[in-house]
């Protein structure tokens, strides 16, 4: 005796899966000028990005070097906490969420200068 495997599926997957779609028609050609322009939005971003990406890899890597560097912090406290801790733990995510908002800032005012630029 051979079991046979049934799908199982609830009533709204079967409907959505009976419904006909219309094929998908391919997206229409952009003009030669939004290409150019997301072609400069596109340099222009990835220019401001070496700044950000600095900062990023030093705030990851500098407390635990700066930690290793100098061993003495782990003897200085603050409320029983030593301060390299306090290095490792509160530095970083106030300063990688400033980053952040820094870096998408920089990111818009390319596409807003571009096409205010743009605009008669």
């Amino acid at each position: 005796m051979t079991a046979r495997r049934v799908a199982v599926t609830s009533a709204q997957t079967r409907l959505a899966r009976s419904r006909r779609r219309p094929p998908a028609r391919p997206p229409a050609p952009r003009p030669i000028s939004d290409l150019a322009r997301a072609q400069y939005n596109y340099r222009a971003q990835r220019r401001r990005t070496i700044p950000t990406l600095i900062i990023l890899f030093t705030v990851l890597i500098g407390p635990p070097v700066m930690i290793s560097l100098w061993p003495a912090l782990d003897d200085i406290r603050v409320w029983h906490i030593p301060i390299s801790w306090l290095t490792l733990w509160l530095l970083p995510y106030p300063i990688l969420a400033a980053l952040g908002c820094w870096h998408l800032w920089r990111a818009e005012a390319v596409e807003s200068a571009r096409t205010s630029k743009s605009r008669p």
